[in-house]
């Protein structure tokens, strides 16, 4: 089966209006109940943004890349 994560980073959603956010979450919130009712559903919750780090195969760490919002990858 298919399996898909829909990602978004920390300040995917700072670009709407605090008077708008209440129908957002709505409809965020009827997105999590179809998942649920279909039997879909495994993680819904915020996770604290951190920036990622590279390990190079010698042990030697650098900063990573910053990635943006992910919107339905497939998972193999």
């Amino acid at each position: 089966m298919t399996r898909y994560l829909i990602s978004f980073n920390d300040g995917a959603m700072d670009h709407i209006p605090d008077e708008d956010m209440p129908a957002v979450a709505k409809a965020a919130h009827a997105v999590v109940q179809e998942a649920l009712t279909a039997g879909v559903y495994v993680f819904a919750g915020g996770l604290e943004f951190q920036r990622p780090s590279v390990v190079a195969t010698d042990g030697t760490v650098t900063d990573g890349a910053v990635i943006g919002v992910v919107i339905c990858t497939a998972l193999a």
